[in-house]
């Protein structure tokens, strides 16, 4: 059976109300002409910071099909007034045409992590059906050219939706228009935007604007805004499915206990019970294993299978990612969670790396973004953690870590450097055999260059 193109320049023009310019078929969609492949559809998007129609003989040499336009182009394309305008056409076209269930995902911490975990469970049974957001390509354009990408044959579609003020999220449910929608958990990110973080969950809960007609929406119990997060979807949602440890949740965990390979995890369900074990490791897991379950129950996926996946899931680049590294006579692992950070998600990887079987853990800890007039308090709040963890040594980097250091004084060995050059300076001669390193930032700090060093196999010796 010949296999249907993603998008043909006429359904394109149709969807953005353009004109074509020369036939062609497109079988992916992209906007950064470095993402181009062959048969791609190229989106040339005007920005503040640049033009993508200076880019289009990149894409077209690329291997692109044809091109969204909206000046003068010389290969085929799609002629629009206004290119970002069509990019959100093409993504409510393409949720339009698609017959499926859609699972919208947001959240302080645990999106990216719940989105993929979701799509694992939802493909293990029906290979290639199952559709998601790329990367953490969550905001005002990632979503739509995610969108844009779902096939329309797709079974499910999962989409990561993120925000950082007010009335974004709203836009952007607006268009996944999901059937079920999952607040991971709040916490104080972005906090320098909000007054509180109940103005944080009051944001996020404008993801339940966007459920369809019956949709359910997924929230977790034993937070504090609970209640505010029920109250955000009951004008929307036909059902609202609680998660947690708490036996009063409509999806409880009974039980847990951490064994090698993961950990083992009994949820009861409104209709069913599964024992299933989580592989990654940590606490803040087990919690993204609920909601994610509960989601796929919700859309009536094999629960059975979701708990194959999750025996088999790896961590993720960035957010979780685990690697044996050779150190001398011996190795040390390394654990990337270089992509992102906030208080939460700091102390939960922390107290994970306590639990890590190891001669010695040591941290490497970027400096956390957009915490606004709080930001010292959280940061110099990672010491109890770090205490907790026994962690041996503290590489921190940033400015913003200046907080931690002078709380750390007299209790824990640790440097403190201005940016990743310097701190990947500062391990050189550092890491020994047995150890245990967590590398956590935000992702502007740039600590995934530090994990890259790490893994090249320059640490033989001792060395970087």
């Amino acid at each position: 059976m010949t296999k249907l193109p993603l998008w043909t320049a006429f359904d394109i023009a149709a969807a953005t109300d353009g004109e074509v310019f020369g036939a062609f078929d497109a079988n992916g969609v992209a906007f950064d002409s470095r993402e181009i492949g062959p048969g791609d559809l190229f989106v040339a998007m005007k920005g503040e910071a640049t033009d993508g129609h200076r880019f289009l003989d990149k894409a077209f040499a690329g291997g692109a099909a044809g091109a969204i336009v909206s000046d003068a182009c010389v290969g085929p394309h799609v002629r629009v007034a206004d290119t970002t305008a069509a990019l959100d056409a093409l993504a409510v076209a393409a949720r339009a045409r698609m017959n499926g269930k859609v699972i919208g995902v947001t959240g302080s911490v645990g999106k990216t992590g719940t989105k993929e975990a979701l799509f694992a469970c939802l493909d293990r049974p029906n290979p290639g059906q199952a559709h998601r957001s790329v990367k953490s390509y969550n905001n005002h354009t990632g979503v739509p050219l995610s969108l844009a990408r779902m096939p329309a044959s797709t079974r499910y579609g999962i989409f990561e939706m993120g925000m950082n003020h007010a009335g974004e999220l709203s836009e952007l449910t607006r268009l996944v228009r999901p059937h079920v929608a999952i607040v991971t958990a709040i916490a104080p990110a972005h906090s320098a935007h909000f007054a509180s973080e109940a103005a944080i969950a009051d944001a996020k809960g404008e993801i339940f604007e966007g459920l369809e007609p019956g949709g359910i929406a997924i929230i977790p119990y034993d937070s504090p805004h609970r209640d505010r997060l029920i109250a955000a979807a009951r004008p929307y949602a036909a059902r609202i499915v609680t998660f947690g440890r708490d036996e009063a949740a409509d999806i409880t965990l009974c039980d847990e206990h951490r064994q090698p390979g993961g950990t083992l995890c009994s949820l009861i369900l409104p209709d069913a019970e599964l024992t299933f074990t989580v592989a990654p490791p940590g606490d803040h897991w087990v919690s993204n294993a609920m909601a994610v379950i509960a989601a796929v129950w919700a859309v009536g996926g094999d629960l059975a299978a979701a708990g194959l996946a999750f025996a088999e899931m790896p961590g993720l680049p960035g957010r979780g990612e685990r690697s044996i590294v050779p150190v001398g006579d011996g190795e040390a692992l390394i654990i990337d969670e270089s992509y992102n950070a906030n208080p939460a998600s700091m102390a939960a990887t922390i107290r994970m790396l306590g639990e890590e079987p190891a001669d010695r853990r040591v941290v490497v800890l970027g400096e956390m973004r957009e915490l606004g007039q709080g930001a010292p308090g959280y940061h110099a709040g990672l010491l109890d953690p770090l205490m907790a963890a026994d962690v041996g040594y503290a590489l921190l980097v940033g400015p913003e870590m200046a907080a931690l250091a002078n709380a750390l004084e007299g209790r824990i060995d640790f440097a403190h450097v201005p940016d990743a050059s310097a701190a990947i300076e500062s391990l050189s001669g550092l890491i020994s055999p047995g150890d245990a390193i967590l590398i956590k930032g935000s992702n502007a700090i740039g600590l995934s260059r530090v994990v890259e060093r790490l893994r090249s196999g320059a640490l033989s010796g001792g060395r970087i």
